[in-house]
């Protein structure tokens, strides 16, 4: 009898928070573990369910994968580098 094949059906997948993101969820990364075919979408949504002040449910969350903005259907594999863009404000 052979080796049992082993497939992974999530992925880790390491989330940078800065600023007003950072200071309300306390922390500056959190590891999400998502399913392996996962996109921006379910990420955020995972995210806001691990940290449900981090912002309103009708502001949209800004996010970069792998240095580029990223819409929610935008697909995430392991080991990409994905940031949360807090809105920023200020002007004149």
């Amino acid at each position: 009898m052979g080796s049992p094949c082993v497939y992974y059906l999530v992925m880790d997948i390491e989330v940078r928070l800065f600023a007003l993101y950072k200071e309300r969820a306390g922390c500056s990364e959190v590891l999400v573990t998502l399913e392996h075919e996962a996109n921006v979408g379910d990420l955020t949504r995972e995210v806001r369910s691990l940290f449900p002040n981090l912002a309103p449910p009708g502001v949209g969350i800004v996010v970069a994968v792998n240095a580029d903005y990223a819409d929610l259907d935008t697909p995430l594999h392991e080991g990409d580098e994905v940031c949360l863009i807090p809105p920023v404000s200020g002007g004149l």
